[in-house]
């Protein structure tokens, strides 16, 4: 079971100048909220949008709140066919141009209510609630607040009509405060036929059992212990104490451990967080350990490390619920405070990077998996231009721009912010690992070795989210010259000599690969272009065809169809790239242009030899 991510900040999107001036007291009610306008707006925006639908779509799958001022029904209309599973949609309200309305119209299970109403207390208006517990009680008992859970079982309908019917239901308060509950004036008393129950002991009885997060599980283990052997252990230690699984807020342990997968698969069978804490903090714990060690003191710098990290977590009104429990290779521990624990209040969390491939850059190009590691992020870093093309997943993260030509720079950055345990969305251009940042970022890890530990990269989590790499899009533009056997050689001679990138060239000339060209020229590097031509012209005829493709996926785009002989360099740059045909690509007119293609034999007669080079020109891209 994964671990959320945090909320994001909200989207308070505009139509028209004259809601401006409430937007902007709506973003300050919000924190780290972005107001979204027309482009035409620029001035009013934190973020500019073209056309509403697409872009109303964009945030809401990237899982942002939004706040619309206006008719509930341009909302309503716009996110419909977005719309799938309500556990997991973000809220979305509606806001009336005089701001005396807010209406909340998704994402009752994400805070969609609660929201509605901290913006009416702000904004002096009405939240229009519909829900009928929400409305009249002031709570949802199977959408409880942030750090609580609904117990397996519960009889919510029944215990939610009995109160709004003003039938007494008896309340049960054993862990926590329930002032959640009561602050509406719902008609709770010491007795009554329905009995709901606050608490952290395992299998209360209670027709409504709410468990709100007062436990922290402590966790110490050897190097590479089995995660099943931890699970276990974890379960284990629940049961024998009598208390609830869904009470535990989050895991704790010694930073050291943060690459240990037995930790990591703790945290996700109980679907909590994992923090993590230094030496010294868990040695500031030691007064109150059961048995404090020496021995593992000597080994990593504290007297204690599962009950310590359960004490970090709880406080100093904490106390041990459950001393030290031990497996062959693994200890727990769990502590209880006084109230709901807030997971993002203790130690730190794994740092994570996401290296993310936006593609070409066009919003339609990039796969749903980046733009969730996007909106999961606290960071963005990356060039300048590859973070203005990001777009609404971006709202409400950190941005950390470099110029082009500092990619070392950039990968460090990600690697020091996600050291501190930040969420880092590395961006690149294309798929990240085709001549993208991802592999210099492997490649600083595996020189770093030892040394990553005092740097704090070991524990780092890494995922890589392909990206529609600049060949793919090209040779879509061009028809499908990849059909066959392909290649992709840069000739930037920057970090990798020429003579290396001569060698590579013959070799894929004399073997008739399809050749996709990166890097083709620069302002101060010309004439390596010639040098290629004239090595690929000697193994292929001068009409062989080659697909020029510049800026894709952006404004400006241009592709064109030449020929290896009226291949000219003038107009080829940095963000250009070229396919080269093999032997048996071909040039097919159809529908009005030129299209290229590479057959691999499929069809009947003829195919499966080398067929001669169509005829060069040049045709209109798409």
């Amino acid at each position: 079971m994964a671990v959320s991510a945090p909320p994001r900040a909200p989207a308070v999107v505009i139509l028209d100048a004259r809601q401006a001036q409430l937007a902007r007291r709506i973003a300050a009610a919000l924190p780290g909220a972005a107001v979204h306008a027309p482009s035409a707006l620029a001035g009013a925006a934190d973020v500019a949008y073209e056309r509403l639908g697409p872009h109303l779509a964009a945030v809401f799958r990237a899982g942002t709140p939004i706040v619309g001022i206006c008719a509930a029904g341009i909302l309503i209309r716009l996110l419909a066919p977005h719309l799938a599973d309500k556990g997991a949609e973000p809220p979305v309200l509606a806001v009336a141009d005089d701001g005396l309305t807010v209406v909340p119209l998704l994402g009752g299970h994400h805070g969609a209510n609660r929201l509605a109403r901290t913006l009416a207390d702000a904004l002096g208006a009405h939240a229009a609630i519909t829900t009928a517990g929400d409305a009249a009680l002031g709570f949802a008992l199977d959408a409880p607040p942030a750090g609580w859970r609904l117990g397996a079982g519960a009889r919510v309908k029944e215990v939610t009509a009995a109160l709004l019917a003003g039938e007494p239901v008896r309340l049960v308060t054993e862990a926590a405060s329930a002032g959640w509950l009561t602050a509406g004036g719902a008609p709770f008393r010491d007795t009554g036929r329905l009995m709901l129950r606050v608490t952290d002991e395992r299998d209360a009885p209670g027709d409504v059992v709410l468990h709100p997060g007062v436990l922290a599980l402590g966790l110490g283990c050897e190097r590479d212990a089995p995660p099943a052997e931890l699970v276990a252990l974890a379960e284990r230690t629940l049961a024998d104490a009598g208390l609830a699984r869904e009470a535990v807020a989050c895991v704790a342990t010694l930073d050291l451990k943060a690459d240990e997968p037995a930790v990591h698969a703790v945290a996700a069978a109980l679907g909590v967080p994992l923090r993590l804490f230094d030496a010294g903090a868990l040695e500031r714990e030691t007064p109150r350990l059961t048995a404090p060690s020496d021995v593992v003191f000597r080994a990593v710098g504290c007297h204690g490390v599962a009950e310590a990290a359960a004490l970090a977590c709880a406080g100093a009104d904490g106390a041990l619920a459950w001393p030290k429990t031990k497996s062959a290779r693994g200890t727990c521990a769990i502590a209880r405070a006084t109230g709901v624990i807030d997971p993002a209040r203790c130690g730190r969390a794994r740092g994570r990077i996401a290296i993310v491939g936006l593609g070409p850059g066009a919003a339609a190009w990039r796969t749903p998996g980046a733009d969730a590691a996007i909106a999961g992020a606290t960071d963005l870093v990356g060039y300048g231009l590859y973070l203005d093309l990001v777009g609404p997943p971006a709202a409400g993260c950190a941005r950390h721009a470099y110029p082009i030509g500092a990619e070392e720079e950039r990968a460090k950055a990600a690697l020091a912010l996600a050291a501190e345990g930040r969420s880092v969305a590395l961006i690149s251009s294309g798929d990240a690992g085709v001549y993208g940042i991802a592999s210099l970022l492997f490649e600083l890890l595996d020189c770093a070795g030892g040394d990553g530990d005092t740097r704090g990269w070991r524990g780092i989590e890494l995922t890589v989210e392909p990206g529609i790499s600049a060949l793919q899009a090209a040779a879509a533009r061009a028809g499908a010259p990849l059909g066959h056997d392909f290649c992709a050689i840069s000739l930037s001679d920057l970090l990798t000599p020429w003579p290396a990138i001569e060698r590579r060239l013959r070799a894929a000339a004399s073997a008739d690969f399809v050749v996709a060209l990166y890097n083709p020229a620069s302002k101060r590097r010309r004439g390596r272009l010639a040098d290629a031509r004239a090595i690929l012209t000697a193994h292929r005829p001068p009409n062989c065809p080659v697909a020029v493709a510049r800026n894709l996926g952006r404004d400006g785009e241009r592709v064109s169809l030449t020929t290896l002989a009226d291949l000219a360099e003038d107009d080829i740059d940095m963000l250009t790239i070229l396919v080269v045909g093999s032997s048996r690509t071909r040039r097919l007119a159809h529908g009005g242009r030129a299209w290229l293609y590479t057959p691999r034999g499929y069809a009947p007669g003829g195919t499966t030899g080398a067929a001669p080079c169509a005829t060069g020109g040049e045709a209109e891209g798409a």
